[in-house]
C-alpha cells in the first residue's frame, strides 16, 4: 500500500436512495474518467461491498503475479478477480450506483443507512447493522500495537 496515497479515511454516514445510488464524499471521488471496482466480500464474517480504486485493483493483480503459486493458481485467482470485480463511476451529482443484486447480498437495501468506510486506497460500504457490529469489534479487539499507533 503507498504510503502517500491514504486517500480513503474515516467513516460516513448516508443513505442508499431508491435506486441503490449512495452518495460519495468529494475527497473520495476519482478522477473523471477513472473506474472504480464494485467487490463483494465478506470481513469479520458479514458481507460487504469493497470499492476498489484502480490502485486497489492493481495491488491486488500485483500480490497474485508475486505470489509463489503456480502459474495455473494465478491464472485461476486474476480470472476470479477479474469476474468478481464491477466496474463501476460516479454520476454527476457523484453518486455511486451499487447493483441491486450486489446490495442487497451485502444486506443493504433502498432508502436504507449505510455507512462508508475508509481503508486507505479503497473503501467500504456497510449496512448499517453490519458497521455497528463492525466497529464494535474492531474498536474492541486486541491490536499489536507496538508502533504507538492506537
Amino acid at each position: 500500500m503507498s504510503i502517500t496515497n491514504q486517500r480513503y479515511k474515516g467513516f460516513h454516514p448516508y443513505k442508499m436512495d431508491p435506486k441503490f445510488r449512495v452518495s460519495v464524499l468529494a475527497s473520495w471521488r476519482p478522477e473523471a474518467g477513472v473506474p472504480l471496482f464494485l467487490l463483494f466480500s465478506r470481513d469479520h464474517e458479514m458481507p460487504v461491498v469493497k470499492v476498489l480504486s484502480q490502485e486497489a485493483y492493481n495491488e491486488r493483480v500485483v500480490t497474485i503475479q508475486g505470489s509463489d503459486k503456480t502459474p495455473a493458481e494465478k491464472g485461476k485467482l486474476l480470472g476470479k478477480l477479474a469476474m468478481r470485480c464491477r466496474e463501476a463511476s460516479l454520476n454527476e451529482q457523484g453518486k455511486l450506483l451499487v447493483p441491486k443484486d450486489l446490495s442487497e447480498k451485502a444486506g443493504i437495501t433502498a432508502d436504507s443507512d449505510v455507512f462508508l468506510v475508509g481503508r486507505g486506497i479503497y473503501f467500504e460500504i456497510w449496512s448499517k447493522a453490519n458497521f455497528d457490529t463492525m466497529l464494535e469489534l474492531e474498536t474492541s479487539e486486541e491490536i499489536d500495537d507496538d508502533l504507538g499507533i492506537f
